[in-house]
């Protein structure tokens, strides 16, 4: 999964593809290079981001998606919102797939939206929202609880009628920088709940923090992380960079080969 973030405040890459000749030609190189979804997002999620209108996020996103659409029709796109009126209108302008960085917390209407529109849905963990997540990472025990947290959010999905179901367990989002390796440690025993799986730490702030670089510096760190997500199974790893990320599941794949 490629990322396409048309924002002018994300942590790594805010403001590069506001234009839309700019947005498309990202998109042609990740595909390019091998990205098997593009994933659109028109509002920051990094904590402390700017609030946004949901009119200017509109605004944002569906220009955009139409030309994609147009450009690249065998393109996958997923929408990162957490508001079900984008989620409608993104998908109604050629989306595919509807990504919720807050697990339907922020909006009450988005599990029936996406029921209603009959598309796959990333269910994400999280807590709060971008300005007060960080202050809430106190767990009982952390997967334990992230699991549970699933378990109760699959069974409403399902009584929705959402059938396609992917589990995204939030790093960065309401979790101290230590819990996200915790995470990372035991992210396999998510496979308990039946679900495919989305790894999302490309350059965060777990990487470049621990580290003590910017998170330009942090691809190097990125890739690390990411191979042991694909060496525990992980099925979907959301990426900055598509061919570094490319490279890395040819060479775990071969080596799974042998097993």
């Amino acid at each position: 999964m490629g990322i396409l973030n048309i924002t002018p405040d994300s942590f790594f890459d805010g403001g590069k593809y506001l234009r839309i000749d700019d947005a498309l030609h990202h998109v042609e190189r990740m595909l390019n290079e091998g990205a098997d979804i593009v994933d659109i997002g028109a509002y920051s999620s990094r904590p402390g981001a700017a609030d946004i209108s949901l009119q200017e996020e509109l605004n944002r996103l569906i220009p955009i998606i139409a030309r994609i659409s147009t450009a690249f029709p065998e393109a996958t796109l997923s929408i990162d919102t957490f508001r079900s009126v984008v989620a409608k209108e993104a998908i109604n302008s050629g989306g595919h797939i509807v990504n919720d960085i807050s697990g339907g917390n922020l909006d009450e209407e988005m599990f029936s939206t996406v029921a209603k529109l009959g598309v796959p849905y990333i269910l994400m963990h999280s807590r709060g929202n971008p300005n007060t997540m960080q202050r809430e990472t106190v767990y009982n025990n952390l997967i334990d609880d992230i699991i549970l947290d699933f378990s109760k959010k699959i069974k409403l999905l399902h009584a929705y009628g959402v059938k396609d179901v992917i589990l995204d367990p939030g790093f960065g989002f309401a979790k101290t920088l230590h819990q996200n390796y915790e995470l990372l440690n035991g992210i396999e025993r998510l496979k308990i709940l039946g679900m495919p799986i989305l790894g999302a730490l490309s350059r965060k702030s777990m990487i470049y923090n621990l580290l003590e670089i910017s998170s330009a510096d942090a691809l190097n760190g990125t890739t690390v992380l990411n191979t042991l997500l694909l060496t525990k199974g992980i099925q979907i790893i959301r990426v900055h960079d598509v061919k570094e990320a490319v490279q890395v599941r040819k060479l775990v794949n071969e080596v799974n080969s042998y097993n």
